[in-house]
């Protein structure tokens, strides 16, 4: 069914775009994707982007009202920045070339946690290992390095994380130009889910100590800090308030100006620019226990199971009756 659907709409979409092109309708927006702060794309669903990227378009459900689809356009005349968000970017390596016609950036999380908070990720040194390969191929700036979330209890001291950032920083600032930082938000459902292992929101006092610890690590390394989302003023230590989605950066990898405003759906200390998302909540199966992005394990686990290589959308197909709004 997914598979019939996902072909006929894709016929029409098809004749939708050659309409365009016959009758001259140029596109005059920026087109900024995520892919994506909802789920980890590159890690899981790599070779359905390359599909998608291969039919110029991906479908994206309202997480709100399923019957409400954006239609995102993924064609390399349309699109000026990809922006990926992913923990472990191995998928990517060995398919960067279907990528040449896209400016894009890479941000991954690195942090300290063990099994019992990360539970299925490789170990760190494998994952750094294949970032540097990525910088190698990419270069330094279009690959940002987050240390995200930052979070305390009895084994993760200050002390434990300033030591794991030292030794992580030698092997990573020369394949990186920034290092983004935030600190843990104890959500209702990340309290949740991290029930056990004692985790506590920082203190102004610690996130002071944390950052001037960490500024004086990173001095000398060519690694700039930044935070992201974050309240507290750390300018003292050199640290600035940064954006993962970053129109200034998103200007140099690309070339050009881009006209993109400051996010309106983000939270107010979010300094990100407006992009279209193509990621779906409830789809990764890193087992991160700290995640914003899944109601819990069981329901991300359900989502990877009902995703289709061939369908528009992350999980689950596309039933037919949806109102569709294209955005290019």
């Amino acid at each position: 069914m997914c598979r019939r659907l996902f072909e006929r709409e894709n016929l029409y979409y098809k004749h939708y775009l050659r309409c365009r092109r016959i009758f001259g309708l140029v596109y005059g927006g920026t087109m900024i994707v995520s892919a994506s702060r909802r789920t980890d794309i590159p890690a899981f669903y790599f070779d359905w982007f390359c599909r998608r990227i291969r039919e110029g378009y991906a479908d994206v459900v309202n997480p709100f009202n399923r019957s409400q689809v954006s239609r995102i356009s993924l064609r390399p005349d349309f699109v000026d920045c990809i922006v990926f968000w992913t923990k472990d970017p191995a998928p990517m390596l060995g398919r960067l070339a279907e990528l040449d016609a896209y400016r894009f950036y890479v941000q991954i999380s690195i942090t300290p946690y063990g099994k019992e908070i990360e539970t299925n990720l490789r170990p760190k040194g494998d994952i750094i290992k294949t970032v540097q390969e990525l910088s190698r191929r990419l270069g330094r700036e279009r690959v940002v390095w987050r240390y995200d979330p930052i979070l305390l209890n009895n084994h993760y001291t200050i002390k434990t994380h300033l030591a794991w950032f030292e030794q992580s920083l030698a092997a990573l600032a020369p394949y990186s130009e920034r290092c983004v930082i935030s600190f843990i938000d104890l959500y209702a459902k990340t309290k949740k889910n991290t029930q056990g292992l004692n985790f506590y929101e920082l203190s102004e006092e610690e996130m002071h100590e944390l950052a001037a610890g960490m500024s004086h690590i990173t001095e000398g390394s060519g690694l700039t800090l930044q935070t992201c989302s974050e309240v507290v003023d750390l300018e003292e230590y050199g640290i600035g308030h940064g954006a993962c989605i970053d129109g200034k950066l998103i200007e140099r990898i690309a070339g050009k100006p881009i006209k993109a405003e400051k996010a309106k759906s983000q939270r107010p200390l979010c300094n990100c620019v407006e992009s279209f998302d193509i990621g779906q909540y409830d789809t990764c199966i890193h087992g991160c226990r700290y995640c914003y992005a899944n109601a819990s394990m069981e329901k991300a686990r359900q989502g990877f199971d009902g995703h289709d290589p061939f369908a528009t959308v992350v999980t689950g197909c596309l039933k037919g009756e949806e109102k569709i709004t294209v955005h290019e």
